[in-house]
């Protein structure tokens, strides 16, 4: 067993508190631009531009995370404390929420530029991984999103939370959709699946989401919603949509000609 007592406060500067979480959100979008422009960028245009998507990219991530998690996690609470939507550095940002954010981002980046939608978020599906890699090791040392009950040998005790050995699901999640999910994407990249924009981005959401569902059988679900139908959690209901989107998704662009 191992005790988790990290401080979820990296460093201070003053009184400004420099959060772990913070800082995987910036190492996640410096590494995932960086491979990205060094890897996966060919074409000297999309180059060009890919620095001015980032932007949008990052407003997308966090709108997105943040409103989608008030609407599909805490409601309630957010109705009553409209105010605390904007804070961010409290906690709470929904994946999905941020997955939304950058396909309206970079829709509208796209539409701007005249350029097929589908090509920039293929780049963000094989970079995403890194992102979600941090992002998790981030919610395992803030003792968030903590996992089920368990007397496994690598059970975890988070001491923020209670005295009770727990599955180390931040890490399931690092492993299966940070790490295998960025070996599988980038397996599929070098078969030249770009040549057809769209096909990664609907491998990301079909391969995600799965390894989302299974894990979420070893991870708690969020208190103030508990279990739903079928005993399944709303992350997991929420990936079973977003499997049938990518399905459909990689159907249509397979059979385009």
């Amino acid at each position: 067993m191992f005790i988790n007592n990290f401080d979820p406060v990296a460093f201070q500067i003053l009184s400004l508190e420099i959060r772990w979480y913070s800082l995987a959100y910036i190492i996640g979008v410096i590494l995932g631009w960086t491979y990205c422009k060094k890897k996966l960028i060919k074409d000297q245009h999309i180059q060009g531009l890919f620095d001015d998507f980032i932007t949008y990219l990052i407003i997308g991530v966090i709108l997105g995370g943040r409103i989608g998690y008030a609407l599909f996690y805490n409601l309630k609470y957010y109705l009553e404390n409209p105010v605390e939507i904007l804070m961010v550095w409290n906690g709470g940002m929904s994946f999905h929420g941020g997955l939304i954010g950058v396909i309206i981002a970079s829709k509208l980046f796209s539409g701007k530029h005249k350029i097929n939608q589908f090509i920039f978020l293929d780049l963000v599906a094989l970079s995403a991984p890194i992102g979600i890699f941090f992002g998790r090791i981030a919610n395992f040392i803030n003792s968030e999103l903590y996992g089920r009950v368990t007397d496994l040998p690598w059970s975890v005790q988070f001491i923020l939370i209670d005295n009770i050995k727990r599955h180390p699901s931040q890490l399931y999640e690092a492993f299966f959709e940070g790490i295998i999910l960025f070996l599988l994407l980038g397996y599929f990249f070098k078969k030249n699946y770009l040549q057809s924009p769209g096909k990664i981005s609907a491998l990301f959401l079909i391969f995600y989401s799965l390894f989302r569902f299974l894990v979420e059988f070893f991870r708690s679900p969020d208190p103030q919603i508990g279990y739903l139908i079928l005993n399944l959690t709303l992350g997991q209901l929420i990936s079973v949509l977003f499997l049938m989107i990518g399905t459909i998704l990689f159907y249509l662009k397979n059979n385009e000609k």
